[in-house]
């Protein structure tokens, strides 16, 4: 048992104010006042710091850098996927579900690609601190895989299923050689084979929306959650929507996602929307759609440490205040998926955990996180207050 004392604590009413938690085991044991002596021997000094939920992290892909840092250049998985765990806990993400993409292209993003992370990470996962969990980003034309993948979701093997469908993209976006370079480098295969593969994929354009209702009934049967990726319209939200689909993920702009929250679904977009103060694709500002209740949940989606600051920076810019922008990133993504033990700071839950150094709300800096009560980044404040860790 130990105590984090002398921080203000984000508490399961959504209120910032000066506690202390208590922590037995692997979950919150009881939140005291914060001038109380308490029954912990063990005591954590947060004074000055915040003490917050940890953030979870519905789709993150950034780990596709630390195994090919360069198109071609590969990295063993399991070294890149314990350093990537070391980056989401200094980082304060304590649960992480990693985007891998099954598509019909090959290489860093097809089938061997995806039937190795699984093994991986199956076989990482007891050494891996952030609890991590699969989110399966499935090509909707990557047709053939259909069996495979019910099989994979029947076996329990993936904890979300995303239905992408880049196609468009593709066949827009290959007429540029330097974009067409980068689909080519990281599939291995050779330009003329990979437009030749593109092109016959294109082809089976109306075996589509049979592959998606098969994959998307295999999935409510084992209550995994659906995403819809890149909704375009209403319509395609609508669509997914009566499949079952209650998360929209990146809706392209302010109709669709308002169709979404009508809905009751959960809206997804990134957090380095935030971050960069707007799309990359100049498609829906996070910010507006945070500002207009339309965005309900925020993910790392390629850069990690945006979680960490783009609650600061919506509170920064008056878009919503910290608490309410803390629970984009902890509390909502942990309930769209079905984590009922984890999100908030109360007795019952589980102790995942971050101390925050605020001081310059700007540039937040994680001073210390904590999965399931065991200490799992210890960094310090800059500032040197606080110790970080566990001290008496």
């Amino acid at each position: 048992m130990f105590a984090l004392r002398g921080g203000r604590v984000l508490t399961a009413d959504g209120g910032l104010r000066p506690a202390t938690v208590i922590v037995e085991d692997t979950m919150i044991a009881a939140i005291e006042p914060a001038s109380g002596n308490g029954v912990a021997s063990d005591v954590v000094d947060a004074t000055g710091l915040l003490v917050l939920p940890g953030i979870v992290d519905l789709h993150g892909d950034a780990f596709e850098r630390q195994i090919m840092p360069r198109p071609g250049v590969r990295f063993p998985l399991d070294v890149a996927l314990v350093d990537t765990d070391r980056q989401m806990l200094a980082n304060g993400i304590t649960t992480a579900f990693h985007g891998i993409t099954y598509s019909w292209e090959p290489g860093l993003r097809g089938r061997d690609m995806a039937v190795e992370m699984f093994s991986v990470l199956e076989r990482l996962r007891p050494r891996l601190v952030c609890d991590t969990h699969i989110h399966l980003r499935f090509e909707v034309f990557n047709i053939d895989a259909v069996d495979e993948v019910a099989q994979w979701l029947a076996a329990g093997r993936v904890a979300l299923l995303a239905f992408n469908d880049h196609m468009a993209w593709f066949l827009t976006h290959t007429e540029d050689a330097e974009k067409l370079a980068v689909y080519v480098g990281r599939s291995g295969l050779a330009p003329d084979a990979f437009l030749a593969l593109l092109h016959a994929t294109a082809a089976r354009r109306h075996e589509v929306p049979a592959v998606v209702t098969r994959l998307a009934e295999a999935a409510g049967a084992r209550d995994v959650a659906i995403l819809s990726h890149d909704d375009e319209t209403p319509e395609m939200r609508r669509w997914y929507h009566d499949l079952g689909s209650r998360l929209c993920e990146f809706p392209v702009d302010e109709p669709t996602a308002r169709t979404g929250r009508d809905l009751g679904d959960d809206v997804i977009l990134g957090a380095p929307n935030v971050l960069r103060g707007g799309s990359h694709c100049n498609r829906l500002s996070a910010s507006a759609a945070v500002a207009d209740g339309l965005c309900t949940v925020l993910t790392s989606d390629y850069y990690y440490p945006a979680l960490l600051h783009a609650p600061f920076r919506l509170a920064a810019d008056g878009v919503v205040d910290l608490e309410s922008a803390w629970a984009l990133v902890t509390d909502n993504p942990a309930r769209a998926a079905g984590l009922h033990d984890r999100g908030v700071i109360a007795p019952g839950r589980r102790a995942d955990l971050v101390l925050v150094d605020d001081s310059d709300p700007r540039l937040p800096h994680v001073a210390a996180t904590w999965v399931g009560g065991c200490p799992a980044h210890v960094a310090g404040p800059p500032n040197g207050g606080g110790n970080g860790g566990r001290g008496r």
